[in-house]
């Protein structure tokens, strides 16, 4: 089944697997490679992901690592508006998504640009966001977590991770419907919410989230499902990540989200290769 993406006038198959980008514009990402305020070192990370093959460029102002409270929406426009705002001057036919859980961010990121909204909290955090994302009329990635970042990774439990994220997702995928919003793309939310072991679980069962109908993005980069058995950190965990980003699309991954664009793009030749 074809999945095209459809946002103000633009359209993006992503029925072929593409990657996303990471841009943090944020000072205290899990691992920021460079990114934060500076100006220059954004778009000198932007320019290389573009030539690098992404599809889309996903720029948040508001980190949801482990352990970390929840950010005021004024202090989230300060940072990704500036930068939305610019990529899209200099490359306006270019897919930006917006990497909140504010409607107002939301809002207001897609006036400055942005053409999809990935909410980590799937309208939780903002009980004004899946109305919002209807009235911008742009495509929605909703993601599951338990909790919130700064309670999401104490003692998380489940009886059947698959079975219990993809009714979560199938939820969500109907309060969608009903408010409106009629292009979702669902996101299991690797390391939100997880032991490494539930991560795997949901890794292994990936091509069970394609009966929603849905896209399925994954979320994999450089992650503690990772780091933790690798012994290795994030900045030493590429190789992790392409390994586990050829399962994801072997599960039916329709975008790999990734800090590492030319690698995942690799991966994505070398299974087009095998689905030959």
């Amino acid at each position: 089944m074809p999945a095209i993406l459809h946002s103000k006038g633009k359209v993006l198959d992503i029925s072929s697997p593409v990657v996303m980008g990471i841009l943090n514009a944020t000072p205290d990402s899990f691992y920021s490679k460079g990114h934060g305020s500076d100006p220059d070192a954004l778009f000198a990370i932007v320019e290389k992901m573009l030539k690098d093959g992404a599809a889309i460029i996903d720029v948040g102002g508001a980190s949801t690592k482990p352990g970390q409270e929840l950010i005021d929406a004024d202090d989230e426009l300060i940072r990704v508006i500036p930068v939305i705002e610019a990529i899209h001057t200099r490359h306006p036919d270019v897919w930006l998504s917006v990497d909140t859980y504010n409607a107002r961010v939301a809002t207001e990121a897609v006036a400055a640009g942005a053409s999809i909204v990935n909410d980590v909290s799937s309208g939780r955090f903002d009980a004004g966001m899946l109305q919002a994302v209807a009235e911008l009329k742009v495509p929605y990635i909703a993601m599951h977590m338990r909790g919130t970042p700064a309670t999401m990774q104490v003692d998380p439990q489940y009886k059947d991770a698959v079975a219990e994220v993809y009714a979560y997702l199938q939820g969500v995928v109907a309060q969608c419907a009903a408010a409106g919003i009629t292009e979702v793309i669902a996101d299991p939310g690797f390391g939100f919410g997880k032991t490494v072991e539930h991560n795997f679980e949901l890794l292994s069962g990936l091509h069970t989230f394609k009966t929603l109908g849905k896209p399925i993005l994954a979320g994999l980069s450089r992650k503690s499902m990772i780091c933790k058995p690798l012994k290795v950190n994030p900045e030493h965990a590429l190789n992790g990540t392409t390994a586990l980003n050829m399962v994801a699309l072997q599960q039916g991954a329709n975008i790999l989200r990734v800090h590492d664009v030319k690698e995942a793009m690799e991966v994505i030749k070398l299974h087009a290769l095998l689905q030959a």
